[in-house]
């Protein structure tokens, strides 16, 4: 297990941006009866989402969101000398998407750009990745870009995923500062169970052919095609229910921390069923477990910091206070952070139109 401890950060900011077009889960083609989709919100919790128009890329929301971020902050754009860009949403094979953000957001062309392809467990191993650059003072600015268009990637007719998903995209601002308390990680990975989550064809294993847009009828309500994602949601629900709060525990036991002094525990927010149960293993309380799946999904790599912006913005622009955070999912990897946050620049949800 990889513990880290990382000094000299400070989080300054943190944004979020979503498509304008709303996902109504009542609405949706996968489900043959309107009771299946009620059934669903029981469980889940998400009522809706947001999905990209056409022609609309994840690339374009974390530019929103990183454009007004900078603004806010009121960042000389010359002085960012770093982006990652987690996504499995990018603009093109080649090149990298972290490159097109750097030319578009006006950045030094010696700022250090890079993409990190992956989903659910995204927001805290780019926040380790990018924490690292900072910490020993040779980046001073920096730019974690973190979001996932999943309408992408999975079937319309798929009730197992397609409902529980949104789009969105995040900016995280950090910056070197001696004064900044410590950053606390507890990462993992197990590679044995990757065909949990797994889109089969369209990489170099199993190339694009014509047969990867078949569509197969898995079972009722579950029609896909081998570009798409698939789920084996019993695997993914024992696991999700078994090492995030293993590695919460890991991570103060490891550092010493006190999970009962923090002001919120952020889940990656798979569905609410799931992250109760993960908060009652805790013995978290409710209050302290913000949600924002609701209103806008299950939005993969983005959800931790779409719901700090979605639920608490107001507290984090205002407070000092320790939160952890945790990304959990595709890989199957996971990841867990510790963190003070000390009025942090938090603007609202940015709606990008198309």
């Amino acid at each position: 297990m990889a513990f880290l401890k990382i000094n000299n950060v400070r989080i300054s900011g943190v944004s979020a941006a979503v498509p304008t077009r709303i996902k109504e889960i009542r609405e949706q083609k996968c489900f043959t009866d309107p009771i299946e989709a009620d059934k669903v919100i029981s469980v889940t919790h998400v009522e809706r989402s947001r999905m990209v128009a056409e022609g609309q890329c994840c690339s374009d929301l974390c530019f929103a969101a990183a454009d007004r971020l900078l603004n806010e902050l009121h960042w000389n754009r010359e002085e960012v000398e770093a982006l990652i860009y987690v996504s499995l949403s990018r603009d093109y094979v080649t090149p990298a998407t972290a490159g097109i953000l750097q030319d578009r957001l006006g950045l030094s062309k010696e700022c250090y750009a890079v993409d990190i392809p992956l989903a659910c467990s995204g927001y805290v191993y780019g926040l380790s990745a990018i924490s690292s650059l900072v910490a020993t003072g040779g980046v001073r600015k920096a730019l974690l870009l973190v979001g996932e268009t999943t309408s992408f990637l999975q079937s319309p007719l798929d009730k197992t995923l397609w409902p529980l998903h949104g789009d969105a995209g995040t900016a995280t601002a950090l910056e070197y500062n001696e004064q900044a308390s410590p950053i606390y990680f507890h990462l993992g990975t197990d590679g044995s169970r990757s065909g949990a989550i797994i889109n089969r064809d369209g990489g170099t294993r199993f190339p694009f052919s014509a047969e990867s847009l078949e569509m197969h009828e898995i079972d009722l309500g579950i029609i896909r095609n081998n570009l798409q994602s698939h789920m084996d949601g019993m695997d993914v629900f024992s696991f999700s229910t078994k090492e995030p709060p293993l590695s919460i525990r890991s991570l103060c036991e490891h550092f010493n921390l006190d999970m009962s002094a923090i002001r919120y525990l952020y889940l990656h927010q798979a569905n609410k069923y799931m992250d109760d149960k993960i908060a009652r293993k805790l013995k978290v309380e409710e209050s302290k477990v913000p949600y924002s799946i609701m209103q806008y999904g299950n939005t993969s790599s983005a959800s931790v910091p779409m719901t700090m912006v979605a639920a608490t913005r107001e507290e984090l622009s205002n407070e000092r206070m320790d939160v952890i955070m945790c990304g959990f999912g595709s890989g199957l990897s996971w990841g867990s952070v510790y963190a003070t946050l000390d009025h942090i620049v938090c603007p609202p949800v940015i709606e990008v139109e198309a």
